[in-house]
């Protein structure tokens, strides 16, 4: 179902309306409108193409979709594509939401899958009425800040789930759960990264006043957005390089732990080599002191025990055992 509303000098003044009346509403002055698609309707991007001459290539690229986050300038208009992330229950459910946008001097046309929630950019829009002054622009802005807000959302949780590990690091006992775990964050933090850094392209191009899309009343909240598009993307690396070093740290505690159970294995070889050594000997019937007699068996069985004793105790000094 397409979503529309119409601003007029800043005030709200319909919404829900057939995406027809669009040219109407642009046709008188004052007005900034809002369509919002789902991909599976074409037929109204093909009307709303026609009636705003967009280009075709960036409507191709606005139904094909697992674009690249980018801005494109078109003669009468800009496209870019960006993506919302969300996480869910646990960090290997986290779902990218396209979402392509036709802006022009005195329209915002957003184009996006299933995964995005138009509900929530209304919201946003409702919150800040004030930015609806400044065109397009300040649609543009509500719908950036959305992204970028639900990128900080991914991060956090993503962050959080390294403090988990990080718990689990250092415990005696580390089963398979916690490869599968890590395994899972840096899958997830990958798949976001993707979407989190060109966002620093996208901002600088907006930026630019050759766009003439943010106008000086918006800049600071254009600017706003940037550094947090900055502080997101330097939170992901810094997430990148923590995982890693996990990674790297539980690979050292591992082979740290087998040459423990390797000292301790040699140790008690040894210690078990003793009698079986000295068994083992008298074993090919050469006579030896009380051969024969009770007091040699008990001799032979204090040697072993003190020997091995000796060797136990030389072991735990050097905390083999």
């Amino acid at each position: 179902m397409a979503h529309t509303r119409v601003y007029r000098n800043g005030t709200l003044e319909a919404e829900g309306f057939d995406p027809e009346k669009i040219s109407d509403y642009l046709a008188e002055d004052g007005t900034l409108v809002w369509l919002d698609l789902c991909t599976d309707d074409g037929d109204h991007l093909s009307l709303i193409s026609e009636e705003l001459s967009l280009d075709g290539l960036a409507v191709e690229d606005a139904l094909n979709r697992r674009q690249r986050p980018k801005v494109d300038r078109y003669p009468g208009h800009l496209f870019l594509t960006v993506y919302s992330a969300r996480v869910g229950e646990t960090v290997a459910d986290l779902s990218l939401a396209e979402v392509s946008a036709f802006v022009t001097d005195r329209a915002l046309v957003t184009v996006h899958g299933a995964a995005f929630h138009p509900d929530e950019l209304t919201d946003r829009w409702d919150s800040s009425p004030d930015l609806m002054v400044g065109g397009s622009g300040g649609l543009l802005h509500g719908l950036l800040d959305l992204v970028v807000d639900s990128h900080f959302d991914a991060v956090q949780r993503l962050d959080d789930e390294v403090d988990d590990i990080e718990d689990l690091l250092f415990e005696d006992r580390q089963d398979k759960h916690m490869q599968q775990r890590t395994f899972a964050m840096r899958k997830s933090l990958v798949g976001l990264r993707r979407v989190v850094l060109p966002m620093r392209e996208v901002l600088n191009t907006l930026l630019r006043r050759g766009l003439r899309i943010v106008g000086p009343d918006l800049t600071a909240n254009y600017q706003d957005v940037y550094d947090h598009t900055l502080r997101a993307s330097e939170w992901t690396e810094s997430l990148r390089d923590m995982t890693s070093t996990i990674f790297e740290t539980h690979l050292s505690m591992q082979d740290h732990r087998l040459n423990d159970v390797m000292k301790k294995l040699a140790a008690w070889a040894a210690i078990i080599s003793v009698p079986t050594a000295v068994t083992g000997y008298f074993g090919q019937n050469v006579p030896y002191p009380g051969f024969g007699r009770a007091w040699g068996f008990w001799v032979s069985l204090v040697a072993m025990a003190a020997i091995g004793s000796a060797l136990y105790g030389a072991f735990r000094k050097r905390d083999w055992l």
